[in-house]
Parts: C-alpha cells; sequence; structure tokens
C-alpha cells in the first residue's frame, strides 16, 4: 500500500483584547494583519498514521500543549506518541496556556482545543495516495542576533551598525529543507523547514509573521500546492544583520528594544524563504518510502537555579518591572529585555526545581526524519542532529510539543547574552539535547 498525505488548515485568530506573546511588555490585540493558522499533514503507510500539527503561535509550554495533543489524538483516533504539533514562533500571537488567570487568554486556549481537534480531524479525511519528494538547498538569509562587541562582550541584538558591533558571533546554518507530497486529485502538499525567529513586526496586531507570507507567496505561485512551515534550531538566528546598508531600513522602524521591525520586511522575508523553496521545489529526489515511524523520549535536564547571593537584586528588577517601572532600571534598548528576563528567571527558580522534564519527538519518512525540539535550540543543536548518520535528511523542528525555554550551547554561557542569561536551564543542555536527539533517531 502506498504513502498517503492528507492536509487541513484552520484559522485560529483570537479575539481583541487577548494578550500578546513574544516580549516581556504588555501587547493586547488591537487588531489583524493577517490571519493565523493551524497546518496539518496527516500521514499513513502500512497501517500506521501520524499526524504534524504548525500552529502559528509564539510558544505553548509543555503542561498546555499536552492537552492538545491529547484533543487531536482523539478526534483522530491516533496514540498520542503519533501526534506531533509545533509553533512557528511568531512573535505577533496571543498567549496561550489553559490556566492563566486571564480569561480571555484561557478562554482563547479553550477555542484552540478545538480548532486543533477539527485540524486533526480533516488532515485524517484528507488521506489521499502520495509520491513523496525529499530536497534541500541554501537560503543565506538567516543572520546571528548575538555579536561580539568591541569590548569583547556579547550581546544580544544590540542594534543595526551600533559603532561598538564587532562580529556577528555564529556561522549560521543557511540549509532549507523541504518535503513534498504530490496526491492523486489533491493539493501537493510542501512541508518546509528554515530556521529563523518570526519577529519582524512589532506591535498590537497579530500575524503569523514572515512564514505566512513565506507560505501565500508560494501557494499563488505554484497553484494547487498547500504549505506547512516548521521552524528549525531558531533560538540565536534573528532576521536582520547587525551590520546593513540604508536599503535593509526600507519600510521600518526602530522598536522599542533596538530592534529594527517591519511589516513589509516581514513581506519580503517571506518572499526570499519562498523563492528558495521555488529553486529546489521540481528538483527534489522522488523516494518509496517503506515505511512511517514516530516515537517520543521524555529526557531530564538541571535548571538553572540562582545563586543567594543574586536573589536580592533578582528580586528588585522584577518588582519595578511588574510595576512597570523599567525607565528605573538603568539600562536601555534590548538590555531592558535582557536584566528583566534574567530576574524573571530567578525569581521563577529561587526554590527549584532542580531539573525539568521535558519530551522530545520523532518522526520517520523512510530515509527522511523530522526531531522536535521542546523549545528554542542554538544552531550548534540542529548542526549537531543534522550529523547524525544513516539518514538522508534530518529537520530539526523548535517548539515541538511544548516550549520551555532557550537551548544555547555551552562556550555561550560564558560569554553571557539575552538567551543564556534568561535560559532555565545549566549549561551542557545543548549538548545533551544533541545526544538525546541522536538516541531518538536511533530508536527509529
Amino acid at each position: 500500500m502506498p504513502l498517503s498525505a492528507g492536509f487541513s488548515r484552520t484559522v485560529i485568530d483570537p479575539a481583541l483584547g487577548v494578550g500578546i506573546d513574544g516580549y516581556f511588555i504588555v501587547r493586547k490585540t488591537e487588531g489583524y494583519l493577517d490571519h493565523l493558522e493551524i497546518n496539518g499533514l496527516a500521514l499513513e503507510l502500512n497501517g500506521e498514521k501520524i499526524l504534524l500539527l504548525a500552529m502559528d503561535l509564539c510558544q505553548i509550554a509543555e503542561r498546555s500543549m499536552i492537552l492538545l495533543r491529547q484533543s487531536a489524538a482523539e478526534a483522530a483516533g491516533l496514540a498520542l506518541d503519533h501526534v506531533f504539533i509545533c509553533c512557528t514562533h511568531t512573535h505577533t500571537s496571543p498567549i496561550c496556556r489553559h490556566d492563566h488567570e486571564d480569561p480571555l487568554i484561557s478562554g482563547y486556549f479553550r477555542s484552540l482545543l478545538e480548532w486543533t481537534a477539527e485540524a486533526a480531524r480533516s488532515a485524517i479525511a484528507d488521506l489521499r495516495p502520495a509520491r513523496f519528494g525529499r530536497g534541500v538547498t541554501e537560503c543565506d538569509l538567516s543572520h546571528c542576533r548575538r555579536v561580539r562587541m568591541k569590548d569583547g562582550t556579547i550581546r544580544t541584538n544590540p542594534g543595526i551598525n551600533n559603532p561598538e558591533n564587532a562580529a556577528e558571533e555564529v556561522a549560521m546554518d543557511h540549509r532549507l529543507g523541504l518535503l513534498r507530497f504530490d496526491r492523486e486529485g489533491a493539493d501537493t502538499i510542501v512541508l518546509v523547514n528554515y530556521g529563523a525567529h518570526p519577529d519582524s513586526i512589532g506591535g498590537n496586531k497579530i500575524s503569523a509573521d514572515w512564514p505566512g507570507f513565506m507560505r501565500r507567496t508560494f501557494e499563488r505561485t505554484i497553484p494547487d500546492t498547500k504549505v506547512i512551515f516548521t521552524n528549525g534550531a531558531e533560538g540565536d538566528v534573528g532576521v536582520m544583520p547587525m551590520f546593513a546598508d540604508k536599503g535593509w531600513f526600507n519600510d521600518t522602524f526602530w522598536d522599542f528594544d533596538d530592534v529594527v521591525r517591519g511589516y513589509h520586511h516581514s513581506r519580503w522575508y517571506g518572499r526570499y524563504v519562498a523563492g528558495a523553496m521555488l529553486r529546489i521545489f521540481d528538483k527534489v529526489t522522488y523516494t518509496e518510502p517503506e515505511r512511517i515511524a514516530a516515537l517520543t523520549r521524555t529526557i531530564s535536564v538541571p535548571a538553572n537555579i540562582p545563586t543567594p547571593e543574586q536573589i536580592p537584586e533578582a528580586h528588585r528588577i522584577h518588582e519595578l518591572h511588574m510595576a512597570d517601572r523599567d525607565d528605573e532600571l538603568g539600562y536601555e534598548g534590548m538590555m531592558v529585555t535582557t536584566v528583566v528576563a534574567e530576574a524573571e528567571r530567578m525569581v521563577r527558580l529561587e526554590n527549584g526545581p532542580e531539573s525539568f522534564d521535558m519530551t522530545m519527538a520523532g518522526i520517520a519518512i523512510g530515509d527522511v526524519a523530522i526531531v522536535g525540539i521542546p523549545g528554542e535550540p542554538f544552531t550548534g543543536i540542529g548542526l549537531g542532529i543534522r550529523d547524525t548518520e544513516g539518514w538522508a535528511m534530518i529537520l530539526p523542528v523548535s517548539n515541538a510539543n511544548g516550549s520551555e525555554g532557550y537551548f544555547p550551547m555551552q562556550e555561550h554561557y560564558d560569554e553571557g547574552g539575552y538567551e543564556t542569561r534568561s535560559s532555565p536551564f545549566r549549561a551542557g543542555t545543548a549538548e545533551y539535547i544533541v545526544s538525546e536527539g541522536k538516541k531518538l533517531l536511533a530508536g527509529m
């Protein structure tokens, strides 16, 4: 029996007034720039069924994500470990928590449970025989948002063309992976994987950011296609270079955190990624997978607990921030976000726990693997997992089956920066995730 594939698309826009995720400032939904969606892929081969749902949301902690996975599994008639849900990580989407004290946010989550079930049922109902192809190309657009300053320190997003900038810190992984499912009498499904932060818009209006523009651009260019986006190892990847000429500033503005953003910049970025997809779409390598498989693996990682000496200052910063008195902290731009996020981490972990349990997930389609990481992995994690032998293609997916925080590489902890100072995990966690990812792949 050949491989079958199904697709679904469900709009998941919030109501006006719902809190927006992504920054350490309060934002409420004031309008809509474009739709948020769940894009679903169902696969069936030799009696096995697997469901992947990609949501235009910033992040969902595992304690809430498990409820969505259960809703999808029940609706699709699948085992829980055969349901894989990831967030695209757009920073213009609502906060998603089932237990949030704000009734608008918890109410949105209840609606999301219903939409998730609908997306699952629709994808399974849409299953059609499919020809499967895979391809990879370069998309030289991502930039390291961690910058080495002239004084030797590392800062995250210190400002484009800041005279104190010395060099972007890490070489990026520019690979874009594409899976193609050509179906009989139905749209071709295109799953694309590329790592970069969808944080190019800002403001208080809802948008899928550049992944939405990428989907719409590609689908208009190639009729009868439907695109699903999964974000790669994006934890240290920005969408603006730290050294740029004037053209990069077209249709942009300087936001509160010294980051240059703009809706039309998001459109340009999405079009650029769509262009990379077009280069490989017609030249994929077709294969006939003999099997599909899904596997989850629970891992335990150590917490980044503060020292007793750090606690008083952390509480002072946290209390000023909660009182909307950031101007008294003595910092500007992204450094405000950095110290506030660090203080929040310390206050939250003041009394533990010592470690966190979380779920890694994998999907195999023949000799192609998708590896889900429950947070924001740095480039090094993606490179390390991709390096596993025995697979024709490995796609690392961030914010999958949960989103628990940043996973910087060990050397980054000594350097500093927003991601390491805010991460709830101890140094060495990223390398452990690579090791566990390789075990997951071996298990499939």
